[in-house]
């Protein structure tokens, strides 16, 4: 009798031993595992699909730098029909004096000590002496979609830039060829306004008001709205 209850039993745990581990679970112990396999199964494909995104965004990021830029670069040789009636045979300089943006204040000194390199007769126009001068240039880029900063330089009558083009040429050494040919500078210091380009006006001795028995005060036409004028000794060398 124990002999065949041995063999019942050893047969049981046999034929348990066989049956598939997902049978022994309850029902809701088998829900939980097919929706873990089902999550596993679904973030598994979303990692793919990511890498395979990624993949794709890459060859197309590379594919597009690759490529050769055809567009040819912007030119900057400076608009030729910009220029000054009556300039030909000196240089214009519009610039600024006052050290209020410093930047622009050492662009307009480095270029000024450029140009008083080649030893030529130079108009300087100094706009913060006055206000005129920055209505000629409005005047001379009005037509021109040109941003108008300081410096500005014409040689010969003709534009040719500001603080940046002056040194490429000068530093490439074609800023002599648009030079030649002008005349030299006279020497030493202007015996009349000592080279400021300015003097005072001598209608209203600098106080921009003149007056008279019939009107009173009124505001001077011969001066600027600083009460000055330019120096008729400078000026006779340039005309």
């Amino acid at each position: 009798m124990r002999k065949q209850m041995y063999i019942v039993s050893t047969e049981i745990r046999h034929s348990m031993a066989k049956v598939p581990k997902d049978f022994t679970k309850n029902p809701q112990q088998q829900q939980q595992t097919q929706s873990q396999s089902s999550i596993n199964s679904s973030s598994k494909s979303s990692i793919f699909h990511r890498v395979r995104l990624a993949n794709s965004t890459l060859r197309t990021w590379s594919t597009c730098h690759s490529e050769p830029n055809l567009t040819p670069p912007p030119s900057k040789e400076p608009p030729s029909s910009i220029s000054i009636p009556g300039a030909e045979k000196r240089i214009v300089v519009y610039f600024t004096s006052l050290r209020v943006v410093r930047s622009t204040f050492e662009d307009c000194r480095a270029v000024r000590s450029i140009l008083y390199g080649f030893r030529v007769s130079i108009d300087e126009r100094d706009l913060c002496m006055d206000s005129k001068f920055m209505e000629e240039l409005q005047a001379i880029f009005g037509n021109h979609k040109t941003k108008i900063s300081l410096p500005r330089v014409f040689i010969g009558g003709r534009y040719v830039g500001g603080a940046e083009e002056i040194r490429e040429l000068h530093e490439a050494g074609e800023l002599k060829k648009f030079i030649e040919g002008l005349p030299a500078a006279t020497p030493g210091v202007c015996e009349v306004c000592g080279s400021y380009r300015f003097i005072l006006c001598v209608e209203c001795s600098g106080s921009h008001k003149c007056y008279s028995e019939k009107d009173g005060f009124a505001t001077c036409v011969a001066c600027n709205e600083n009460g000055l004028i330019r120096c008729p000794s400078c000026l006779s060398h340039y005309y």
